[in-house]
C-alpha cells in the first residue's frame, strides 16, 4: 500500500530516504529548513570517511558493508562511478591497546575483513609522510576511503524529485500532531500524511520531536593545509585517509590533498552550540593544537589554506538513535548519529523505510533504541 511520508530534514539520512522511499511507490513530501545540501548542519566539509573496520563496534560493521553495496548502485544509477566514493585505503593509528587500533582489529577479525598491521618501520616505508612513535602501530585496511557528502545529497534530491517526491526548501517544520492522520505545521501550512520520519540532525535537540532526548550539538572545526613536501607527496597512493589516536581516547583524522589541500580536523572536542545559532566560521588560529599534533607525526604540511565548520548531534554512549516515536509508531526518530553516521545513510535509508513499511529490518536494531538513553 502506498503512503504517503512526511520526511524532515533533507541533509544525509533525510535525502538518502527520501529518494528510498519514492523508489518503493510511496509519496513524499519532505522538508528542510535550508536548501540542501548547506553548511548548517552535519553533512558538510567536502569529503567524509568511510571504513569498514570500525573500532566504534563490530555491530556496525554488517551495516557499513550494506552501505558500500548501496554507495556503488548509487553511483551506477546517478552521476557515475567514481562521483561520490573515492577509494584510498585506510589507516587507524594509534598504541595497539587503546581504542582505535584495538576496536579495529576486533571488528576486522571478528568478520573477517582483510587487514594489515603495520609496525613503524612497515609505514615508514610504505607511507613515509607519517611519523609513527615506536610504541604506536597502524591497521590498513584497503576498502577505507572518501566520500562526498554534498555531491551525494544533490544526487539524491535530484533522483528523489526526479521521481515524483514533492521537497519544501526553506520551510522549517514547527511542530507534527497526531489524529487519524498526521499533521506537520510548517510556517506556510499545514500538510497531512501517513507516516512521519524525523531525520533534522541537530533540531533533534530542540522541541521537534516532542520528547527530551539526551542530545549534544556540538561545533566541529574542518581544516585544510597545504600539502607541504614532506617526503613524497599528499595525494591519495602517499597519503591515504586516516584516523590517530594521539592520546587516550583523542583522535584526528584527515583526508589526502584532492586539491584543495590535506583536511584534518579533531574528531569530537567540539564547543557545545544551540541549533538555529548564528553560524561561527572557523578561524585559522583554532588549528594551532591540531598543528602541534600534526608537527612530528606529518611534518612538512603547510599553513591552513581553508577553515569551516560542521555539526556534531551526539547522543550519551556515541550511537546512533533510530527508533518508533513512544507517543506514535507512525513517527520514526532518526539521524543524530554522534559524528560518524554519513558513511551509513543509505543503509539507513532502508532501513528506516522498511520502518515505515511495518517490515523488521536486516539488522540489529536494538543498540539504536530510545530506551537506551532515556
Amino acid at each position: 500500500m502506498a503512503l504517503v511520508v512526511g520526511v524532515v530534514g533533507l541533509g544525509a539520512m533525510g535525502s538518502m530516504t527520501a529518494l528510498e522511499l519514492v523508489l518503493r511507490g510511496h509519496r513524499v513530501i519532505g522538508f528542510d529548513r535550508f536548501r540542501p545540501p548547506h553548511a548548517f548542519g552535519s553533512s558538510t566539509g567536502k569529503t567524509r570517511i568511510i571504513r569498514e573496520a570500525y573500532f566504534e563496534h563490530p555491530l556496525y560493521v554488517p551495516l557499513v558493508q550494506r552501505a558500500y553495496e548501496r554507495w556503488d548502485a548509487l553511483e551506477r544509477d546517478g552521476p557515475g562511478p567514481g562521483s561520490l566514493l573515492l577509494r584510498t585505503g585506510g589507516l587507524m593509528i594509534g598504541p595497539p591497546g587503546q581504542r582505535l587500533v584495538s576496536g579495529a582489529r576486533t571488528s576486522a577479525l571478528e568478520h573477517g575483513l582483510v587487514f594489515e598491521e603495520l609496525s613503524p618501520a612497515d609505514m615508514h616505508r610504505r607511507f613515509p609522510r607519517f611519523h609513527l612513535g615506536q610504541s604506536e602501530c597502524a591497521i590498513w585496511e584497503p576498502r577505507a576511503g572518501v566520500l562526498y557528502p554534498e555531491v551525494a545529497i544533490a544526487s539524491a534530491l535530484t533522483r528523489a524529485v526526479g521521481a515524483g517526491a514533492e521537497l519544501h526548501f526553506g520551510e522549517a517544520v514547527r511542530e507534527w500532531k497526531s489524529g487519524t492522520d498526521l499533521r506537520l505545521q510548517t510556517d506556510a501550512e499545514t500538510y497531512r500524511v501517513d507516516r512521519v520520519i524525523l531525520t533534522a540532525g541537530a533540531w533533534m535537540a530542540t522541541e521537534l520531536p516532542r520528547i527530551r532526548l539526551p542530545l549534544t550539538v556540538a561545533r566541529q572545526a574542518l581544516f585544510w593545509f597545504a600539502g607541504g613536501q614532506g617526503a613524497g607527496g599528499a595525494g591519495p597512493a602517499e597519503l591515504p585517509i586516516f584516523i590517530w589516536e594521539w592520546e587516550p581516547e583523542r583522535m584526528f583524522y584527515g583526508f589526502p590533498d584532492l586539491g584543495d589541500g590535506v583536511k584534518v580536523a579533531i574528531h569530537h572536542e567540539g564547543t557545545a552550540v544551540s541549533p538555529g545559532d548564528e553560524r561561527q566560521e572557523a578561524d585559522p588560529r583554532e588549528a594551532e593544537p591540531l598543528l602541534e599534533a600534526l608537527s612530528s607525526r606529518i611534518p612538512g604540511l603547510g599553513p591552513v589554506r581553508e577553515a569551516t565548520t560542521c555539526l556534531y548531534t551526539n547522543t550519551p554512549n556515541g550511537d546512533f538513535l533510530i527508533d518508533r516515536h513512544p507517543d506514535d509508531e507512525r513517527v520514526v526518530l532518526a539521524s543524530p548519529c554522534s559524528g560518524h553516521g554519513f558513511k551509513f545513510a543509505p543503509a539507513l535509508a532502508e532501513v528506516l523505510a522498511d520502518l515505515v513499511e511495518a517490515k523488521s529490518p536486516g539488522f540489529d536494531l536494538r543498540p539504536f533504541r530510545l530506551d537506551r538513553f532515556v
